[in-house]
């Protein structure tokens, strides 16, 4: 079946179409990916004051994709930011982000995974994620490389020697079975580092948009979707025309 997904990046950022081309070389022939970025805002999300202020404008945008007829929206952040509260707020449309999906994925391709990051300030926020999906004993470690997201895409082969070494590391010294790079912005790098490894690498954008589609197929296979009566339910719509919160609209 056809699907539309629709990837967002909840920064300020001239990589859209660069996106595009790269994730459309990763997901199955009958899926359209679109990608967008927010028109103003933060450049990347590495402090939680950052993360704050763009969950308002990821929420609409997600609602108007759901208008539009995407069938599947990815939040395109390891931290994740606004994904429970994006699948309390939709009717049919499918919501997935990287750390989740990852996570999914690789403890289910190995029984202990070790996530790449690019500063230790990302640690406590990503292990908070970790425990709140229940994946807390399948985590090896946290390997760090010394870089900001900023960074990741200026020199690329340097990055690439931090990520396979700190990924050396964390199978060598801490029992990983399977490695997450833990920031969308360490793309292009996986498929080198796994054939080097000879392990699982997850790309984390790359598990998002394939747990997207996944779950679309479920949703149209078998009616299986986010459960809307108790964790998901979705807030009055009374309220939310009579406080006029328009980001829920």
């Amino acid at each position: 079946m056809k699907k539309r997904i629709l990837y967002i990046e909840p920064v300020k950022s001239e990589m859209d179409q660069e996106w595009k081309e790269y994730l459309s070389h990763f997901c199955g022939k009958e899926t359209e990916v679109d990608v967008i970025s927010l028109p103003k805002g933060p450049r990347h999300l590495e402090y939680y004051a950052y993360g704050s202020l763009v969950v308002p404008r990821v929420l609409k945008i997600i609602k108007d994709a759901e208008e539009h007829g995407y069938d599947g929206a990815v939040i395109g952040c390891f931290y994740d930011p606004g994904l429970k509260e994006a699948r309390e707020i939709v009717n049919r449309l499918v919501v997935t982000a990287p750390a989740e999906s990852s996570m999914h994925i690789a403890s289910t391709l190995g029984q202990r995974f070790s996530i790449i990051v690019g500063r230790t300030k990302w640690i406590p926020l990503m292990r908070e994620n970790v425990i709140k999906y229940g994946f807390i004993e399948h985590l090896s470690s946290f390997r760090e490389i010394g870089m900001g997201v900023l960074d990741l895409q200026v020199n690329p082969e340097e990055t690439k020697r931090r990520i396979i070494e700190s990924s050396a590391k964390a199978v060598s010294s801490d029992g990983a079975e399977v490695i997450i790079l833990g920031c969308t912005h360490q793309f292009g790098f996986y498929q080198e580092l796994q054939e080097k490894l000879g392990i699982p690498v997850i790309d984390a954008a790359c598990a998002a948009l394939n747990y997207a589609e996944f779950l679309i197929d479920l949703r149209e296979r078998h009616g299986w979707f986010f459960n809307k009566k108790n964790e998901y339910l979705p807030p009055p719509w009374e309220e939310i025309e009579n406080w006029n919160l328009s980001e829920l609209r």
